[in-house]
């Protein structure tokens, strides 16, 4: 929450999605801990999440998406704004602002690349949507959260799916490792979106 990784775990992220046929919308979120900073990380950065999902359910028809397949996707601090607006409640009393605001901000589905620990364990973990996490096994910082989460996904009975690999730290993001295993994990996310019906073409509602 310090910087913002744009390219790597941004724009190159979204042309990758795009490959799979997946629109894919690129938010910039308030930096919590950069220096200086008046924001925080569970109030102002989980709020632009939220309000970047809402903003792509309102815009849903001028872009031809579904507004009821819209999922969300991060990388480290990004992968904790992913669990703190798909697996925990969103904070009481906050005022509508415009129509924007009166869409669900719970995401459909979510992919965490080694995230972090805001928001593990969860607090409404029941209303998780289906997840996809992968991580380093040797991750000095989201290897545990990682493993955490996706173990009170499974043993509250809710679809995720978990990939550690051997031998790798943190940030390997699309291309950055060495290790073929780590080149190929898009492959598994491509699968799993695959086997939840993400990518087949349907018309919204």
């Amino acid at each position: 929450h310090k910087l913002l990784v744009w390219t790597n775990e941004g724009t190159k992220a979204a042309v990758a999605l795009n490959r799979m046929g997946i629109s894919a919308f690129v938010v910039k979120y308030r930096l919590a801990n950069e220096p200086g900073s008046p924001y925080s990380v569970e109030g102002d950065a989980a709020d632009d999440a939220r309000r970047a999902v809402r903003w792509v359910r309102a815009n849903a028809a001028r872009y031809g998406i579904d507004p009821k397949r819209v999922g969300v996707m991060g990388f480290s601090a990004g992968g904790e704004l992913v669990s703190l607006i798909a697996d925990n409640p969103e904070p009481a009393g906050r005022p509508k602002r415009d129509a924007i605001d009166t869409e669900l901000a719970r995401p459909d589905f979510q992919i965490l690349v080694f995230p972090g620990s805001r928001g593990i364990p969860a607090k409404a973990i029941k209303q998780a949507p289906p997840a996809f996490i992968v991580a380093g096994s040797i991750d000095p910082c989201c290897a545990a959260p990682s493993v955490a989460l996706y173990e009170q996904l499974r043993t509250n009975g809710m679809s995720a799916e978990l990939h550690m690999y051997a031998e790798s730290g943190h940030a390997f993001n699309l291309d950055e490792s060495n290790r073929i295993s780590i080149l190929h994990w898009p492959d598994r996310l491509h699968d799993w979106l695959a086997d939840g019906g993400w990518l087949e073409p349907r018309h919204a509602q």
